[in-house]
């Protein structure tokens, strides 16, 4: 399955440039609702979670760090994932997923079925 272009140049845009878009996605019927992000930056997020951890959790911290920078020297024109921050996941009418806090997502541009620019909001 091919990605769709203009959603691969919104994900280059981050890669390259650190764009963000509020964005929302249709993947498998769920919508995933976030800001884009670079994949270096994802990288680096994720890997700070793991930092104060143990032995095990501080290897891991520098696997991811070392992924955030393979990412950021990468020459490839072709991205194969989009990343969000402060992500959110709807199924149904059910309430997000999670409800609340800030969360990454990394989803494969393959499996989106379709976009529209801007996130959900939940009424308060």
């Amino acid at each position: 399955m091919s990605n769709d272009d203009v959603l691969s140049m919104y994900v280059k845009a981050a890669n390259k440039h650190d764009f963000n878009l509020a964005i929302t996605l249709n993947v498998n019927g769920a919508l995933v609702t976030g800001t884009t992000i670079s994949a270096k930056s994802y990288f680096n997020k994720i890997s700070e979670s793991f930092e104060d951890g143990n032995d095990v959790a501080q290897s891991l911290s520098d696997q991811l760090r070392s992924a955030s920078e393979t990412a950021e020297k990468s020459t490839s024109d072709e991205a194969q994932f989009i990343h969000l921050k402060e992500a959110q996941v709807y199924c149904g009418d059910s309430n997000p997923t999670p409800s609340k806090g800030k969360f990454l997502w990394r989803g494969k541009l393959s499996e989106v079925d379709g976009f529209f620019l801007g996130t959900i909001a939940k009424d308060k």
